[in-house]
């Protein structure tokens, strides 16, 4: 009998169980065939910082009621305990980094001993109840679909902290799929430090010639596209069940980004999860706006789309502006600080999940794709208009800004804000192996367009619109360089860092 047929039988063939069986069925299968499952766990651990999680961790695995193996990948002999194998992973000469990806020769070896693998990071603490869930979710999801996990964290307050959630990784609102009594959707940092696989989803894995690769970056540093390989390159789509997404949390047992940029509080992603929801229940798919992130590597040059109140560009809203219209807006925290100060703000948000974020902190909050929300601003009027972060990453920014200048009033500003995406700072880029050649200056392959100020200006003036003012917002590492040589340095700094360009315009 093949392998395929073998974890059919043992954990069950998903598709024939869901649909001869009633769900009550399916789970009371999965609990009888729970005690002779097979499970290798193999956990990656550098050095001995991690030694406590770890011991956690392999507690965790001994306590289950399945028959649970645990190898530990490190690069050093250290105890590990009873119940647990240490494999020392010879890195001379490699990448330190690449350790964690010495687990999936250790799967495809043991591939025809196990019915489930689990992959993970020595602190992220996966729990019997997550496994449960993993194979309850497989019941009912489609073959190409593979249950995730998502981490969260708790302070020492009690707070909870969602570490993944950062930068201009989202909800993939087109994603939210209903699967009998269970909503599922996509996030797009399919990063959650592990993985679960049943033996016919890592056979499949390793048949795409996807899974057994040299360790490699790419949308994830190393360490994370070891955890992210199989969601990214072989074939699966990772979705979460958000219909309860308790069920697929794991702690991130070390706290380390609670009050940090990684990571939004338990209120916030609740809103979210209940805009995903709402999108199940109304069984409409809706259209984002713009797209946030871009196609580069570690996906430089996207919107963050959860950044705090930006002073800076506040400080730039000319004085006396009573009406304000953000359009591609993210969490809504710089527009909620100028609802704070008196204005009437009119937001567009990128994607529609983000809209009750902002709404709750007063915004004004229009929805849709670029010509619906045209139509349903039809006759306004607004002081400012703000556009940040987003038309580098739009197919036609010239479009886009000839779209809305409309709506602003005579004599009224724009305030548009870019990364500093030159030519030879992103090819430099490319030298150092962060994309292909070929793809650089193709939109379809990098998702963005190469920023300068002829640029620039070339989108104002095709909207009507006449440049005011340029400036740069450098990083701090950058604040003491002379004004004198800042034109030139800010190019070769851009090379390294992201410096922006913020533009001030006004309406002919």
């Amino acid at each position: 009998m093949n392998p395929s047929r073998q974890i059919a039988d043992k954990i069950g063939s998903v598709r024939d169980v869901s649909t001869t069986m009633n769900e009550e069925r399916v789970i009371s299968a999965i609990h009888d065939r729970g005690a002779n499952m097979k499970i290798l766990a193999v956990i990656a651990s550098w050095g001995t910082k991690n030694d406590t999680y770890l011991a956690r961790l392999i507690q965790e695995y001994r306590s289950m009621s399945f028959d649970v193996d645990v190898v530990v990948l490190s690069n050093l002999p250290k105890p590990v305990g009873p119940g647990a194998e240490v494999v020392v992973v010879d890195l001379k000469g490699k990448n330190p980094t690449s350790l964690p990806f010495a687990h999936k020769r250790i799967f495809a070896e043991r591939l025809n001993a196990y019915d489930l693998f689990i992959y993970s990071e020595d602190d992220t603490l996966i729990t019997e109840s997550n496994i449960q869930a993993y194979l309850k979710a497989c019941a009912v999801l489609e073959g190409n679909e593979i249950p995730g996990f998502f981490r969260f964290e708790r302070g020492t307050d009690g707070q909870i902290n969602y570490p993944d959630v950062h930068g201009p990784f989202h909800w993939d609102c087109q994603s939210v799929r209903r699967r009998k009594d269970h909503v599922f959707a996509s996030f797009t940092n399919e990063h959650a430090a592990c993985y679960v696989l049943t033996r016919a989803q890592l056979e499949r894995a390793i048949a795409s010639g996807g899974f057994l690769v040299e360790p490699h970056s790419g949308k994830h540093d190393v360490i994370c596209t070891a955890a992210t390989d199989p969601y990214t390159q072989c074939g699966f789509e990772k979705v979460i069940g958000i219909s309860p997404l308790e069920d697929f949390l794991v702690h991130h047992l070390p706290n380390t980004y609670i009050g940090s940029i990684f990571g939004v509080s338990e209120s916030e992603l609740g809103s979210q999860i209940e805009c995903l929801v709402q999108i199940a229940q109304n069984g409409q798919t809706p259209t984002p706006l713009f797209p946030v992130e871009s196609k580069l590597m570690y996906r430089r040059f996207s919107k963050n789309c959860y950044e705090t109140s930006q002073r800076e560009i506040i400080d730039v809203i000319p004085q006396g502006t009573r009406t304000l219209l953000s359009v591609g807006c993210g969490s809504g925290a710089t527009e909620a600080s100028l609802v704070g100060q008196g204005l009437r703000v009119v937001a567009v948000p990128a994607d529609p999940v983000f809209a009750s974020g902002a709404r709750a902190k007063g915004v004004e909050i229009i929805e849709g794709d670029v010509a619906t929300v045209r139509k349903k601003l039809e006759g306004k009027q607004f002081d400012c208009l703000l556009l940040l972060d987003v038309l580098h990453l739009i197919q036609d920014p010239g479009a886009v800004m000839s779209a809305f200048a409309p709506l602003l009033r005579v004599g009224g500003t724009v305030i548009v804000r870019v990364p500093m995406a030159l030519r030879f700072a992103t090819a430099y880029r490319a030298i150092r192996g962060d994309q292909r050649f070929r793809e650089l200056g193709s939109y379809e392959s990098t998702g963005i367009h190469f920023i300068s100020r002829r640029i620039v200006r070339r989108w104002f003036e095709k909207a009507g619109l006449r440049i005011k003012t340029v400036a740069t917002e450098m990083p701090p590492t950058v604040a003491s360089v002379p004004r004198a040589l800042q034109r030139v340095w800010n190019p070769i700094r851009a090379m390294r860092t992201e410096v922006k360009m913020v533009f001030t315009a006004t309406k002919l």
